[in-house]
């Protein structure tokens, strides 16, 4: 981990992934996704999950 930060992978409900430092609150429109590691593990579960970078449609 650089300099010993774990992080973990958020996602809003518009589908839209970011980063965020595990030991950190979560910002209000977020929610974990359930992945957490270095920041190079995260990356990777990003790029497999986050094929569409637009956001999904809103009713």
């Amino acid at each position: 981990m650089r300099d010993g930060i774990a992080y973990q992978v958020l996602v809003n409900d518009g589908g839209q992934y970011s980063l965020w430092p595990a030991d950190q609150a979560v910002p209000a429109g977020w929610r974990p996704d359930g992945t957490t590691g270095t920041e190079q593990e995260c990356c990777a579960h990003v790029d497999e999950v986050w094929t569409d970078m637009r956001p999904k449609a809103r009713p």
